[in-house]
């Protein structure tokens, strides 16, 4: 994804797309409304504004199925996150910290710094919480 900067959308909307795509890409608004503990209006107007992205479709009253465009953007939000807590790890945080902190920065990380710091790392494989996967990644040799 070469023609993405890492803040096409706000935090909690990459929450979502996140969340979806660790559910097969598909999940309904009371998943996230549990998930989020949030109320289902709540998530409803949220999708409502998301759909219109082109990351995900939505039938009123029926599933969130992430797009193909909107299932490589969650693959490229969790790369980044698992990037990102891997650099706080090494700096000392435990894996619960780390993941904590990377959820509070990791909305203001361009996808720019998330390669640079991906190859300052090695390009790992592994993060705290699962696979790093590079094929979202244009700074891995062979992974573009």
């Amino acid at each position: 994804m070469k023609d993405i900067d890492g803040f096409e959308l706000s935090p909690k909307k990459s929450q979502y797309l996140m969340f979806i795509l660790e559910h097969n890409g598909k999940a309904f608004t009371t998943n996230l409304a549990e998930h989020f503990r949030l109320d289902p209006s709540t998530v409803t107007k949220t999708v409502t504004e998301m759909s219109s992205t082109g990351l995900i479709e939505h039938e009123r009253y029926g599933s969130i199925c992430l797009t193909d465009r909107g299932r490589e953007y969650a693959e490229f939000l969790i790369r980044r996150h698992r990037i990102v807590e891997l650099m706080l790890s090494h700096y000392g945080l435990t894996a619960e910290e780390a993941c904590v902190e990377a959820t509070r920065l990791e909305g203001h990380i361009s996808k720019d710094l998330v390669d640079k710091i991906c190859t300052s790392l090695g390009h790992p494989t592994m993060g705290i919480c699962g696979p790093i996967k590079h094929d979202t990644c244009c700074c891995c040799p062979g992974e573009d």
